[in-house]
């Protein structure tokens, strides 16, 4: 399984047969438009956590080119289905076997809306199970005990966590969740981006080593392989 940063909190997770976009925010960040051409992408899926334009900016122009399924709550699917686009609902605590593996769809602690301010559902994050590999992805969140559930249900290989703090956890929460969510490996994202969420790279590095876990910070286009 690779996953491939595309700036901010976007992902590419390219398994065997599928490929899954997560909250495509790239035309929008100049981080990322100069590096990573959205019409390449081509995704079967794109999982959206939230209705922020940070996660949805580009969701409409790809699943239409692509013809992919958006996947996500239920009142952000309703959304892209009255614009005729593919989408499949969930809701928090359920879980859905899909042709590449499973997803459920599990809470998050932040807001979530639409840039005209209409509502987003309520956030959420998603646990990937593809491949022999369980990956946690935890969208925009604060730090929240029911992290502690996720161990639980399942060992992860790999849990992916905003650590550029304003509107998220920052680092030393992230630590923290890394510890309920008993998982060592560890991919930051939702950092960098704007002001807000600048983080120092290496201090965020040296804190997670000292806590006995490794933070993987990649570049834009930059792949990962669990």
């Amino acid at each position: 399984m690779k996953l491939t940063f595309l700036g901010h909190a976007s992902l590419l997770i390219t398994l065997q047969d599928k490929k899954l976009l997560v909250d495509p925010f790239i035309s929008g960040n100049e981080k990322a438009s100069g590096k990573v051409d959205i019409n390449d992408l081509d995704p079967d899926y794109i999982l959206v956590t939230h209705a922020h334009q940070d996660h949805t900016l580009d969701v409409e122009k790809i699943a239409k080119t692509s013809g992919a399924t958006i996947v996500s709550n239920y009142e952000i699917v309703v959304h892209y289905q009255n614009k005729g686009l593919q989408a499949h609902p969930m809701n928090h605590g359920g879980q859905w076997d899909f042709d590449f593996g499973r997803l459920k769809y599990v809470n998050a602690i932040h807001t979530s809306s639409f840039p005209d301010g209409s509502y987003g559902g309520q956030p959420g994050g998603f646990i990937l199970s593809a491949e022999n590999k369980e990956i946690y992805i935890a969208g925009d969140t604060a730090l929240t005990m029911d992290m502690k559930l996720i161990p639980m249900l399942t060992k992860l290989d790999l849990a992916i966590l905003p650590i550029g703090d304003n509107f998220t956890m920052g680092v030393d929460d992230a630590i923290l969740a890394s510890d309920f969510l008993a998982c060592t490996e560890i991919l930051g994202y939702h950092f960098d981006t704007f002001g807000y969420i600048e983080i120092d790279h290496d201090e965020a590095k040296r804190k997670f080593k000292e806590a006995g876990k490794t933070l993987h910070l990649l570049d834009i286009g930059q792949d990962l392989t669990i």
